[in-house]
């Protein structure tokens, strides 16, 4: 064993914490079955089948939930900890999946997904928060990752769930790793940055002894990179017992912290990920996944078509994980962008051919092979990767407040995309509108090329020196 114990609590930490998001990878993946059982004819709603416009808000509203989530839980966090903040998203986690077998029409499942929404607002902003403030820098990128790559999993579960299960029963099914989650992570110790932040510096001692999987030794035992960690905590003491509220909580954020240069050049590099992150269209067109493949002349079903492409992002996210620590998180995100922009094109030029009435029969495994290759090389990188690089480039007493910030411009991109799909499809054409976020991929692209720096294996200082 190392000299810093060993990274194992570390991990566990995180997979703990990332079954809440399994759960709302669940919720995001739910509607793609269940919208074929709620608008058919035999709709065991009251007032009738789903009509498309309200599947459209049944859909989107989770984003709307979202934002609220975001600003909730990112308070809940400074104010009673990173710990109880997460453990309380459970409950609208668990009230989004009980009241959707209860409904009896579309706004019942509205009200739903806006609780659900609600913890996932607080899954994507608190727990990059959660590991950032107890990750090794060695380890920091994969344990961001576990993130979207749970998420996925949900999705994924879900969609394979919706093929063998009706729309109530798997809602009862996955409801069950609420209770999974608060029994896991209930044992897990508040953030050793946090307790520092609040003056409790022996207890933010010991969570740091517990997450680097020390037990308590003379100091002259510990490496000296744990030495400097257990420093740095015990510095934020005042004289008097008195908190730093110059590294501490989002209550004593004010403008004048966002007025210094690298600290307002990282919140523009956040910015531009976040929103290249939407912009880039792979979201907005996993809801058009079965107009694709019916394009394309394919005969699968649209269940099995969801799990096709639901087991690509999955196997994208993993390979992110593996590949995060390894080759840096600035080389992922470039590659990433320009095969997404590349897979675009591909899909684009089918599409274009095709209303010039050219015979496209022969190639019709273009759309498909692009559309896969797209969320491959999205999941890789720019869905994935944006969340864990946004916590690593924020000071510390900002990051709450950052990351709230720039979650919200998430969420709000995504409704919009989302609601506005049908009419850029409508106004541009299918072979348009892919070929206009094609172009937001190479610009996400040349972005990505000039502003964001590689904070693989670095140290927080050492990322806001290279701004």
């Amino acid at each position: 064993m190392s000299s810093s114990g060993g990274d194992k609590h570390q991990y566990l930490a995180a997979l703990s914490v990332n079954i809440i998001t399994i759960s709302y990878g669940a919720f995001c993946g739910w509607p793609s079955a269940s919208f074929l059982e709620l608008s058919s004819e035999n709709s065991p709603l009251e007032t009738g089948p789903l009509t498309s416009k309200d599947q459209g808000w049944v859909a989107s509203n989770i984003c709307l939930g979202g934002l609220f989530g975001t600003f909730l839980f990112t308070w809940l966090a400074d104010k009673i900890g990173r710990k109880w903040s997460l453990l309380w998203m459970a409950l609208p986690n668990l009230l989004g999946w009980i009241i959707i077998p209860y409904a009896r029409n579309p706004m019942h499942l509205i009200i739903a997904r806006f609780i659900g929404g609600a913890a996932g607002g607080g899954c994507f902003t608190v727990i990059p928060i959660y590991i950032a403030e107890l990750a090794s820098d060695s380890i920091r990128g994969i344990l961001g990752v576990f993130l979207v790559l749970t998420c996925n999993f949900g999705v994924v579960l879900a969609f394979v769930l919706g093929y063998y299960f009706n729309y109530a029963q798997v809602s009862w099914i996955v409801s069950t790793l609420s209770f999974v989650f608060v029994g896991c992570f209930w044992f897990m110790p508040e953030t050793p940055q946090h307790l520092a932040k609040v003056n409790k510096i022996e207890e933010a001692e010991h969570s740091l002894r517990y997450y680097r999987n020390i037990k308590s030794k003379p100091a002259k035992e510990l490496s000296e990179q744990v030495k400097l960690e257990l420093q740095k905590l015990k510095t934020t003491e005042k004289p008097g017992g008195k908190v730093d509220n110059d590294d501490g909580q989002a209550g004593g954020v004010t403008w004048a912290d966002f007025a210094e240069g690298k600290t307002r050049k990282a919140l523009l590099i956040g910015f531009g990920l976040i929103s290249f992150n939407q912009l880039c269209g792979c979201f907005a067109m996993l809801n058009y996944t079965a107009v694709i493949f019916e394009q394309a002349g394919s005969s699968l079903p649209p269940t099995v078509a969801a799990i096709i492409v639901g087991t690509i992002q999955l196997v994208g996210t993993y390979a992110s994980t593996i590949l995060v620590d390894r080759l840096g998180r600035k080389i992922l995100l470039l590659v990433s962008a320009v095969g997404i922009g590349l897979g675009q094109s591909a899909m684009g030029t089918y599409s274009y051919f095709q209303v010039l009435g050219y015979q496209v029969a022969s190639f019709s495994w273009v759309p498909i092979a692009g559309f896969s290759f797209m969320l491959l090389l999205a999941a890789i990188g720019l869905l994935s990767l944006p969340f864990l690089v946004i916590s690593e480039i924020m000071p510390q007493k900002i990051r709450s407040t950052a990351i709230m910030m720039l979650m919200s411009v998430l969420w709000l991109i995504s409704t919009c995309a989302i609601k506005l799909m049908p009419m850029f499809t409508e106004s541009l054409g299918m072979h348009g509108t892919v070929f206009m976020f094609a172009s937001l991929s190479f610009a996400a692209a040349i972005f990505i090329a000039i502003f964001v720096p590689e904070t693989k294996g670095k140290t927080v200082e050492d990322i806001l020196a290279s701004l």
